[in-house]
């Protein structure tokens, strides 16, 4: 038995199996959202030039989200409900709960702004993008010590979730997998949707250019009226 199974093991003879249920599953969608939250920074360094890359992680992410949302939920409503084997388990560390409300806040702005700059377009969405950047520069320093204090739990359950083969140890292993395929196929069509959008978008983008430039050609092509000498 290797020092991870043993460590399974006796997390399972200590803490009810529903428990460990949620919190594998809490921790293989935040080891997908760790990944695809990687490739969206990658595309900050330069949003214009990977705009599409962007706006399609950004709409695969909004699902996945979602789950993790109400898996953490879940947790949250059964721990201060008095479920007993919650209440065993305990709660995060304090400081994990006092930026929870921070990091569900901004990845709830800083997704639907996202989602709303593709609808909307480039035209009249100052005060969306404006909102966008502020909820960004918010959800990057609260995430960053979310998962900083989730790393080491995050990739141990994954890793114990990835090698369960049945449902004897940890029940509703069909149902967590099933789950996060779902988000994922969701998110890839919502993201191959944003690349329609991200077209209209370019394509407004150089109408406009091409108006104003249209314009320019204009005036500068107008003859020049002086006035007669007298």
């Amino acid at each position: 038995m290797t020092v991870a199974q043993a460590t399974a093991t006796d997390e399972l003879d200590t803490i009810d199996t529903g428990v460990v249920a949620n919190s594998r599953l809490t921790a293989s969608i935040g080891a997908v959202l760790l990944f695809a939250l990687l490739v969206e920074g990658f595309t900050v360094i330069d949003v214009n030039g990977m705009f599409a890359l962007h706006a399609f992680v950004g709409m695969l992410l909004i699902p996945v989200a979602v789950l993790k949302l109400g898996s953490t939920g879940y947790r949250f409503w059964k721990y201060y409900s008095g479920d007993p084997a919650y209440r065993r388990k305990g709660p995060p560390h304090i400081i994990l709960r006092a930026t929870a409300p921070l990091v569900v806040i901004s990845t709830i702005a800083l997704l639907a702004t996202g989602a709303a700059l593709l609808v909307v377009g480039p035209n009249n969405a100052d005060t969306l993008v404006t909102v966008h950047q502020a909820s960004f520069i918010v959800w990057v320093s609260v995430t960053t010590i979310h998962v900083l204090g989730h790393i080491v739990e995050t990739w141990r359950l994954t890793g114990d979730d990835l090698r369960s083969t049945s449902t004897a140890a940890v029940p509703r292993l069909g149902l967590r997998r099933s789950l996060l395929l779902i988000s994922l196929v969701v998110g890839v069509g919502l993201g191959v949707a944003s690349l329609g959008w991200n077209h209209d978008r370019a394509n407004r983008r150089h109408n406009r250019r091409d108006g104003a430039g249209r314009g320019a050609v204009l005036v500068s092509a107008a003859p020049r009226l002086e006035a007669p000498l007298s």
